[in-house]
């Protein structure tokens, strides 16, 4: 299979609410299902190919929000598109709704006014372009951003920077609010509870040491804050819908080269 990725980091007006721009083009795919892993991000996908096919629709823009369980997405045996990394806080600067009004689904980009915007990145010719253009589109609507309570945007940083291995009612603690007062604000703007957004950055660490070649289950295990592997395994289970072991045999092939350093680019 032929991979070319593409990895930049957004204008600096836009970086707080975007971590990266992805573009990727892949030939000869052999992965039919594609498992779109629950992650700390809202996602926003536009393919330049032919549209996104997943269970009940057929996109060609479209923005995921934060889930706990795989999407399965049909795979083209040529692709080419990219996907944005956005932060579930700056969802309601970018489109006008909550990271919680899209938990658990997926929607289509033209509900929020860019349906056009996948014809206009297909008629550019490099990826610097395409960048440049997504840029100009989310810097405008970053123009009047909404941001949320600091107590919660204090909340979620800590959660991240600790990839979920904190304790709620600490967290709750040292921003100074009650558990119960955390957890109702934190699942009325992101969609899920402090615990399930735990968990699910305990699983993306160890899906990232797994693509870093850390193949020792039992360590990972550790290192991402569970009991011990059968825990990492059950986990798995219950978020990637696999075991780690049929993962990395299935998927991890195709994800190593996407770890290309943000603010460089492959071949266009």
């Amino acid at each position: 299979m032929s991979v070319t990725w593409a990895v930049r980091e957004p204008h600096p007006v836009v970086r707080p609410l975007v971590t990266r721009y992805v573009g990727y083009a892949q030939d000869d795919v052999t992965l039919t299902v594609h498992r779109g892993l629950p992650s700390r991000h809202v996602t926003l996908v536009i393919s330049l190919a032919g549209p996104v096919r997943m269970a009940g629709c057929s996109l060609q823009g479209l923005v995921g929000g934060l889930h706990t369980s795989a999407v399965l997405i049909r795979q083209d045996r040529t692709q080419e598109g990219l996907q944005l990394e956005l932060d579930p806080l700056g969802v309601r600067t970018l489109f006008g709704v909550t990271a919680a009004e899209l938990s658990g689904e997926v929607a289509d980009l033209a509900e929020f006014g860019l349906g056009t915007l996948p014809d206009r990145l297909r008629e550019l010719p490099t990826w610097g372009e395409r960048f440049a253009l997504l840029d100009d589109v989310l810097a405008a609507r970053a123009v009047d951003p909404v941001p949320p309570q600091p107590e919660l945007g204090e909340a979620w940083r800590r959660m991240r920077g600790a990839d979920g291995r904190v304790r709620v009612t600490d967290l709750a603690g040292e921003i100074g609010w009650s558990r119960r007062h955390l957890g109702e604000r934190f699942r009325a703007e992101l969609g899920l509870a402090p615990k399930q957004a735990a968990r699910v950055l305990r699983f993306e660490r160890a899906g990232r040491l797994l693509r870093g070649g850390r193949l020792d289950l039992a360590s990972v295990a550790a290192e991402s804050g569970f009991y011990d592997q059968a825990h990492l395994t059950n986990e798995w289970r219950a978020l990637a819908g696999c075991t780690p072991g049929r993962w990395i045999a299935e998927e991890l092939p195709f994800l190593q080269d996407e770890e290309v350093p943000a603010g460089q680019d492959s071949p266009a």
